[in-house]
């Protein structure tokens, strides 16, 4: 059956000179008309017309390739907001938009399956493993404010059990890192299970997003605690491992047989735009939009959740935990070279902090270097 519509739909949208009725739109749009009632219950995909007599739904046959689109989106899981953005832009955006959406999705799986291997490899040896114990780390960390912030927001600790760097953002920001990195403290745990860690790396993580929200709504007095938060990259040691928290765009890299690894992964818009192909490393180094982040702890809490992980150590390993003060401005060959030639913790962060003052300092830098040794 085929219905007239009208000039408009009454949002000013010109439809097409024949209306279908929605057991022929799904013969078109090759769904079921269950799945096209559930699209137009979600907004996704509303009928053109909707019979205000009999509630009959009728759909104008341009609305296919709209209607398969929403199809495919759902199946490769983007989310229903996501969808109803994605669907709205012409076919280059939204061809852009869902790069981004399975970069980020691939980025994330690809954590996950990461986790997934070491829970394996360590059930699958855990009854014949024994407690190494003959691991320990040597740690040297510093902070500097840089030539142009009359300010130093960024804060820095290393420990016999913690390394960490808080890079602190609005009016709170000093307020936010150092109760970031002072809710961590606590949670530095001796030698515990791989499954105990996880927990371990869960629970700091939620106590440091409440310390966080408490220390900006403590001094913004509840103006607009959102404005104000910090990154946090941290690593806890247990005697064998290192278990990692990490949310914003401060970076944990490893040095190990003389390549650098970076092991985190930024929060940032920058490195979504790297993720989908739109930017490459060396754009990313000059692009006005390098300090914007995806996800940060701010007074509102962890958007999204932080990056939880857990690495095995070797003794030679060399750790470096910074702020973007240290990464936006010193790129990965000369972090190398400087980590790989110095002799211990201390020499290393003086001259990484050097580094970043021959680039011109323009934000705070703090970093942490550790190195496992045997003891």
């Amino acid at each position: 059956m085929r219905r007239r519509a009208v000039t408009e739909d009454g949002q000013g949208r010109g439809l097409g000179a024949e209306l279908v009725t929605i057991g022929a739109f799904a013969r078109l749009s090759r769904l079921s008309a269950k799945a096209l009632r559930r699209y137009d219950e979600l907004g996704l995909l509303p009928p053109a017309l909707v019979d205000p007599v009999n509630g009959y739904r009728y759909y104008d046959p341009a609305q296919v390739r709209a209607a398969r689109l929403v199809a495919w989106l759902r199946r490769i899981g983007m989310p229903l907001a996501r969808i109803r953005e994605v669907i709205a832009l012409e076919s280059g955006a939204a061809a852009a938009a869902i790069r981004a959406y399975w970069a980020r999705v691939e980025a994330e799986t690809a954590a996950r399956r990461d986790l997934a291997a070491f829970l394996i490899d360590q059930l699958s040896t855990e009854d014949v493993m024994t407690s190494v114990g003959t691991l320990g780390i040597r740690y040297a960390a510093r902070t500097d404010t840089g030539a142009v912030r009359e300010t130093n927001q960024d804060a820095v600790y290393a420990g016999a059990r913690l390394l960490a760097v808080a890079d602190g953002f609005g009016v709170s920001g000093a307020g936010a890192s150092t109760a970031a990195i002072e809710a961590l403290k606590p949670f530095a745990p001796g030698a515990v299970p791989a499954a105990e860690l996880l927990n371990t790396l869960h629970d700091a993580a939620e106590r440091v997003a409440l310390a966080v929200r408490e220390a900006v709504a403590g001094s913004e007095g509840g103006g607009a605690p959102q404005e104000s938060g910090t990154t946090l990259t941290a690593m806890m040691w247990t005697g064998s491992r290192l278990g990692l928290v990490h949310i914003g765009d401060s970076r944990a890299y490893l040095l190990r047989g003389g390549e650098l690894f970076r092991i985190t992964h930024d929060h940032s818009v920058v490195q979504s735009m790297i993720d989908d192909g739109s930017l490459t490393e060396e754009e990313a180094f000059s692009h006005p939009q390098r300090a914007m982040l995806l996800k940060a702890l701010s007074g509102d809490g962890p958007y999204g959740g932080p990056d939880v992980d857990v690495r095995d150590a070797l003794p030679g390993d060399r750790y470096l935990l910074c702020s973007d003060g240290l990464s936006a401005v010193v790129d990965g060959g000369d972090l190398a070279r400087v980590l790989a030639g110095a002799d211990g913790p201390a020499t290393a962060v003086g001259a990484l902090i050097e580094l970043a003052e021959a680039a011109g300092a323009p934000d705070n830098v703090a970093c942490a270097v550790a190195d496992v040794v045997e003891l």
